[in-house]
């Protein structure tokens, strides 16, 4: 079996699978509450936070994704080489590439909170994330590949920002259309239901 690269320890488990929230609810559209509270319940959030990602099939999930305002987010995402990298980021600041040093990627992108629809986004080719851990320690991830994407992704949706609002006006309609194409295949309480 492929064992992720976990620089900061394992995600936690025993977590309960969750319904995913969508665009347009209040809370995945501002900034999230800065985690200062480091206990039992923060990680009893990370938890369901995993099993949701698995669930939905997804490589990254952000706490507003299941409701709740925390800047907080969980990833299993692999890199350009396929090395899959795990973490747990609470307060993240991204920190990207600039000058001749920033390429963009421009790939399919998609949202476990726009489900079923993806669309080309441009993104810097490597990313890396500071913030801390579920302990309140200093964490760091860094990469290139899907793994940049989903760093960038994530910590834009606890800045209250989807990937939708990163896109003009023509993808972001056919990115809806693809979604509303898929909706019957994610019921409101997805993946939980």
């Amino acid at each position: 079996m492929d064992v992720p690269h976990a620089p900061h320890g394992p995600l936690p488990t025993g977590g309960t699978v969750r319904p995913i929230t969508r665009w347009g609810a209040d809370v995945m559209h501002r900034a999230q509450a800065e985690v200062t509270t480091f206990d039992e319940e923060l990680r009893s959030l990370a938890a369901d936070m995993v099993a949701t990602m698995y669930a939905a099939e997804g490589v990254g999930l952000a706490a507003c994704q299941i409701g709740e305002d925390v800047a907080l987010f969980v990833f299993d995402c692999p890199d350009a080489s396929g090395r899959r990298t795990v973490g747990v980021v609470c307060n993240p600041h991204l920190v990207l590439p600039e000058g001749p040093d920033r390429v963009l990627d421009v790939d399919d992108e998609g949202c476990l909170s726009f489900p079923g629809a993806f669309v080309e986004c441009a993104r810097p080719d490597w990313a890396a994330v500071e913030g801390v851990g579920l302990d309140g320690s200093p964490v760091r991830f860094e990469g290139d590949g899907l793994l940049a994407r989903c760093l960038q992704h994530e910590t834009d949706h606890t800045e209250g920002t989807v990937f939708g609002d990163r896109l003009p006006t023509k993808l972001r309609k056919k990115l809806t259309k693809a979604h509303d194409k898929a909706a019957k295949r994610y019921p409101a309480l997805w993946p939980a239901g």
